[in-house]
């Protein structure tokens, strides 16, 4: 049961003893749209201040930060999903609302073009999951979660060279290369989302707390927020 999320461990469901009412897709599916309410929701009204001439750089700083800090208290405290999860959500969306509205004042239109292809890519891969033509044997697994590691690692490297005024060749180019690497993140992001589905599939059926439907949910939002940032990175470097 591992998954590239980094919030949803391999030890996760095995850690967390079932009592009382179980873990449903249903359920889950339904805290899923309830977290991506909020996220969409803190991310509007961020659009919408920042429309009126507001300053929503603070607003970013703290969606970023706290977002941060209750995505790390749900990973380490899954009990805890049910209170943390909606407030991750909504930070969240502070920060993806800003980044949003800056980069749609430099490339009108490119928001909702990465919304869409967001929204459609895990619509097709829910899809193909479901039917059972992707299916993740531990190879595939495997490929996911080294390739997710591998790119960590290179963004923490180039977090540590932005220190010293440089950043890793080609990761910000808009040239042949740098798109080609942006198009492989994408990719890598997009299979995240077949581990999630995994994930949380066997959840349900190991019979895991109630609970976990938040937790879930979360690790699922988590791998989506991400998959919609390097989308809008990819179409940023194709209207460059």
């Amino acid at each position: 049961m591992r998954s590239g999320n980094p919030v949803l461990k391999d030890d996760t469901f095995q850690r967390s003893a079932a009592s009382g009412k179980s873990m449903t897709l249903g359920g889950t599916t339904a805290k899923i749209s309830l977290l991506f309410l909020f996220l969409v929701g803190t991310a509007a009204y961020t659009w919408y201040q920042y429309s009126l001439g507001v300053d929503v750089t603070l607003m970013m700083i703290i969606g970023a930060i706290g977002g941060l800090i209750f995505a790390l208290i749900t990973a380490f405290f899954p009990k805890a999903a049910p209170v943390t999860a909606p407030i991750y959500a909504a930070l969240e969306g502070f920060f993806i609302g800003g980044i949003s509205a800056f980069v749609e004042g430099a490339y009108s239109g490119i928001v909702i073009q990465a919304v869409s292809l967001t929204l459609a890519v895990m619509g097709a891969l829910l899809i193909l999951y479901a039917t059972r033509v992707i299916k993740v044997t531990r190879n595939f697994r495997l490929m996911v979660v080294s390739a997710t590691l591998g790119i960590f690692l290179v963004y923490l490297v180039n977090f540590i060279l932005n220190f010293f005024g440089m950043t890793v060749p080609y990761l910000h180019s808009s040239g042949p290369v740098g798109i080609g690497i942006s198009l492989f993140i994408v990719a890598i992001a997009a299979l995240n989302l077949v581990l999630d589905f995994d994930f949380i599939e066997k959840g349900v059926n190991r019979g895991a707390p109630k609970h976990m439907e938040w937790y879930g949910a979360f690790g699922l939002i988590v791998t989506l927020v991400w998959l919609y940032i390097e989308i809008l990175r990819l179409l940023q470097k194709l209207r460059r």
